[in-house]
């Protein structure tokens, strides 16, 4: 249940929009000149480009909020599933930020995109601001736990395909995921972001219960 400390406004939930879409124009941006600057060393697969779980959740976080925040606009409450949507792609993001924070960052220009700014936008920003946004704005609402299988859909579509060009054309976003390692190890590590994903998804679900700070319809 959701609650509030500041009245609702007209002006507040357009300035949430317009926080929401500002946050998808950085991610435009960012994605852009990363693509900009592989182009320029080297011809691009955008299979592989586009395969790496950071891309691909901060995309899905900008499709997300777009669509929030033309609902809003509008004027019309987020539907159910766009609810669990956003509530999924937040799960997703921390999940970026986090494994960035703890892997990758420690390896310097190695563990993230190339271009500086865009790096800190899609690993650091993104994930920070969302979290926020999932705790400080009331138009979230209550979502049950038995619907928690549904954050589980895409990181499992993701890792299947993964898996499936790793056994075929040899190529994995990630080392841990090559087949080179043993398939006990990449289970294993399969297994693992489930459970991350299920903990860091009741986190999220579990938030979604709580007050929040700002009121918007």
């Amino acid at each position: 249940m959701t609650n509030t400390a500041l009245p609702t406004t007209r002006n507040g939930t357009v300035a949430v929009a317009i926080l929401r879409l500002a946050i998808v124009a950085l991610v435009t941006g960012a994605v852009i000149a990363t693509v900009a600057e592989a182009a320029a060393r080297v011809t691009i697969n955008p299979f592989n480009m586009f395969g790496y779980f950071t891309i691909q959740s901060n995309i899905i976080l900008a499709i997300v909020y777009t669509v929030v925040a033309i609902v809003a606009l509008r004027g019309d409450a987020a539907s159910p599933a766009l609810n669990i949507a956003r509530g999924s792609v937040t799960t997703y993001i921390i999940i970026v930020g986090l494994v960035y924070a703890t892997l990758l960052a420690p390896l310097g220009a190695a563990g993230g995109v190339p271009v500086a700014w865009a790096n800190t936008a899609l690993h650091i920003i993104t994930p920070i601001y969302a979290l926020a946004d999932w705790i400080l704005f009331s138009d979230r609402a209550r979502i049950s736990f038995r619907r928690l299988w549904i954050v589980l859909i895409y990181p499992l579509v993701w890792v299947i395909v993964v898996l499936v060009r790793g056994a075929t054309d040899g190529w994995v976003p990630y080392p841990f995921l090559h087949p080179d390692t043993g398939y006990a190890s990449v289970f294993f590590y399969v297994g693992l972001i489930v459970v991350v994903m299920l903990a860091f998804g009741s986190l999220v679900f579990w938030i979604a219960r709580k007050r929040s700070v700002l009121r918007v319809p």
